[in-house]
């Protein structure tokens, strides 16, 4: 890799010159320590996963187990000291507890004999007589391996080896494939017991495990509305922009008052006996919170613009002509999510075998119990850090893929003849030259969006505070926490996405790119930069869609099943992979969107539209991105003597008519004055 080693320089001058703002043919690999750094982490994530999946066993999680370590459904290789161990148990897919009615914890384990049948009974069996009859019929054995059908009704100890009469009625339920069984009484009981016996570990990944298909199902929805508004936005107008409201609108108050029926419907219903109960309550609270402060933000802000639908279709129309000049870039969600899935089940599948790590230990009676490996199984921070960064690494990867075509098509001067291959072009560049940009800013931007916040609205609330303290040295103290908020606020609000449009032109590392993008910004006006922030605003309800659809499918269907897991973190889950999946697809209008206005402010700030400079837009960019914003400053032109007047209305006037500047075009291609 040529960031290893090979480093191509632009200029020897040591001096620094002012930013050309023009596309590099000759670049320097950028941000390498970020990509050392990021190779040790995956160093240790390598060695969690395959020492995870050596000391666990994930089938012990998903099938469940007996009490001499046999998995249930499965071939089982004997484990030494234990005589009824390494049997085949492909026909026994179900988890019988022979005293269900009357669970006891003994020692931090169960004190019932557990064991792996093919059914689970479906009447009430009263007599060993007729234990024997269901498992003659059946071929389901409810009495210790050891113990012959024959001999039930004969042995002398056959009232130790066989589950204690009556055996309730018992149904399959989907966690573990337990057999639950179905008189009131006992369920209570047994629930109780099960699960408040087991940690918070098992009890997540059970309801991982229980709702897996429901899981796969709703990724797949979310992939479907993604395609869904894919096509929307490509098929853009005002009256679908109406109905993309009013949907978001409806998912919002739909969502948020499923959320506070749920609430209510667990605050009378709840089972004070089981801690499902009550974190799944807690959870429903929670997210009700969460999702009315959401609700009512987002509704007031659709509120204030909803007047500007019409900009949003000129937006749109425009980042669709950008796009049609490489349609290609609409693919490019395909192989980012193929990536993603694969990681994402390579992630899930250690997870499980984190919760399952631990060596077998045999008791008394030959029963095998599993010792848990207390230091890997406490290692899901790093696994969770692990999800986190790379999967925003392969998102970005495709921002920045993205990004790069998109600046290779804007400074082409003969719009009839576009480049060749600009996303492998872009591509190629990313993995020679700046994989440790994307690095570092797949970390950083995520990083800093929560603590930026924090720091905001707290920069506000110190002079409020200030001003009703009496005391000199509380004042000093407030005035001196405000300036250093202030300033690290400022240090923290480079940190964006414009950051990798920036090194696709100029090929400069993550935090010179953040600075001088801000820069670049910070020249024009205030309408100019909201916008940008308006385009941004329309796609991001474009992933909330998403997820609210989604999450509302998942709380119909976990709903069902709500007593024997904790569904909240499935629905959690289900909710980032859906946006992550929207973010993928609805992240190429995002990113094409921001390039644009990148390329569009770096056009004004390195031309003048005059026959020696002219601008790189076309006419289509003139009337939606620069000519508006002179409707409203229609006088600014008779105050251009007046240094107050802002850079952006000086140039303004400068501007040529549409038909000269817009319409200029070179016989050859042009990366540079």
């Amino acid at each position: 890799m040529q960031c290893l080693g090979a480093e191509h320089l632009v200029s020897s001058e040591r001096s620094p010159r002012p930013r050309a703002w023009r596309p590099q043919i000759y670049r320097k690999c950028t941000d390498t320590a970020w990509l050392f750094l990021f190779f040790l982490f995956w160093t240790g994530l390598v060695f969690i996963m395959g020492y995870s999946v050596a000391a666990g066993a994930t089938g012990r999680l998903l099938f469940g187990y007996d009490s001499f370590g046999n998995v249930c459904g499965r071939k089982n290789s004997p484990v030494e000291g234990a005589p009824l161990s390494g049997q085949d148990m492909t026909l026994k897919k179900h988890v019988f507890f022979m005293n269900s009615c009357n669970l006891e914890v003994r020692d931090m384990r169960l004190g019932s004999i557990v064991l792996c049948v093919s059914s689970c009974p479906e009447e009430q069996l009263n007599t060993l007589e007729e234990v024997q009859l269901f498992a003659n019929t059946s071929g389901s054995f409810l009495c210790v391996y050891s113990l012959n059908s024959f001999n039930y009704t004969q042995n002398p100890n056959a009232d130790s080896l066989c589950p204690k009469l009556p055996v309730p009625p018992s149904k399959s339920f989907p966690l573990f494939n337990r057999c639950v069984p179905q008189t009131p009484e006992c369920y209570s009981l047994f629930a109780s017991v099960l699960i408040n016996d087991a940690d918070t570990l098992h009890r997540i990944l059970s309801g991982i495990m229980s709702g897996r298909d429901t899981i796969l199902g709703l990724c797949i929805l979310a992939f479907a509305l993604s395609l869904a508004l894919v096509f929307t936005f490509r098929l853009v107008s005002t009256l679908l922009v109406h109905i993309f409201f009013a949907l978001v609108v409806s998912g919002l108050l739909f969502v948020c008052g499923v959320l506070w029926w749920l609430y209510h419907d667990y605050t009378n219903d709840l089972s004070v006996e089981l801690d499902n109960e009550r974190e799944n309550m807690q959870c429903v609270l929670g997210f009700a919170l969460v999702s009315t402060a959401i609700t009512v933000v987002l509704l007031v802000l659709i509120f204030i613009l909803r007047k500007r639908i019409k900009l949003t279709v000129e937006l749109l129309q425009v980042t669709n002509k950008a796009i049609s000049t490489s349609p290609l870039l609409l693919f490019q969600p395909l192989w980012t999510l193929a990536i993603l899935v694969v990681f994402w089940v390579l992630w899930v599948a250690v997870l499980l075998s984190l919760g399952t790590a631990g060596a077998a230990q045999v008791v008394e009676g030959g029963q095998v119990e599993y010792k848990p490996l207390s230091g890997i199984r406490y290692m899901w921070w790093y696994h969770l850090i692990g999800l986190i960064w790379t999967s925003e690494f392969i998102l970005v990867c495709q921002q920045m893929t993205i990004a790069g075509a998109v600046v290779t098509c804007y400074f082409n001067r003969n719009k009839n003849d576009p480049p060749d291959h600009p996303i492998l072009s872009s591509l190629s560049t990313l993995f020679c030259y700046h994989q440790g940009t994307v690095v570092k800013g797949s970390l950083l931007i995520p990083v800093v969006s929560i603590p930026r916040a924090v720091l905001t609205s707290l920069s506000h609330a110190l002079p409020e505070k200030q001003r009703g303290q009496a005391g000199a040295w509380s004042s000093f103290v407030l005035r001196c926490c405000s300036c250093c908020l202030q300033r690290l606020d400022g240090c923290l609000r480079h940190l964006n996405q414009n950051a990798y449009t920036a090194t696709a032109i100029n090929g400069t590392d993550f935090c010179t790119s953040a600075q001088d993008a801000l820069k670049l910004f910070s020249k024009n006006s205030s309408h100019f930069t909201s916008v940008n922030c308006f385009g941004d605003f329309i796609i991001f309800l474009g992933k909330v869609l998403v997820v609210c659809f989604t999450v509302f499918g998942g709380l119909m269907a976990f709903n069902y099943n709500r007593v024997l897991q904790v569904w909240a973190i499935p629905l959690l889950l289900v909710a980032f992979f859906a946006y992550l999946v929207a973010h993928s697809f609805l992240s190429v209008f995002e990113t094409v969107l921001d390039a644009l206005f990148l390329c569009f402010a770096a056009d004004l700030e390195t031309n003048d539209g005059s026959a020696e400079k002219p601008y790189f837009m076309d006419q289509e960019f003139l009337d939606v991105f620069y000519l508006p914003f002179l409707s409203g400053f229609q006088n600014s032109c008779l105050l251009l003597s007046s240094p107050q007047q802002p850079w952006f209305l000086r140039r303004s006037c400068l501007l040529p008519k549409p038909h000269s500047g817009g319409s200029q075009r070179f016989s050859s291609r042009h990366t540079g004055n």
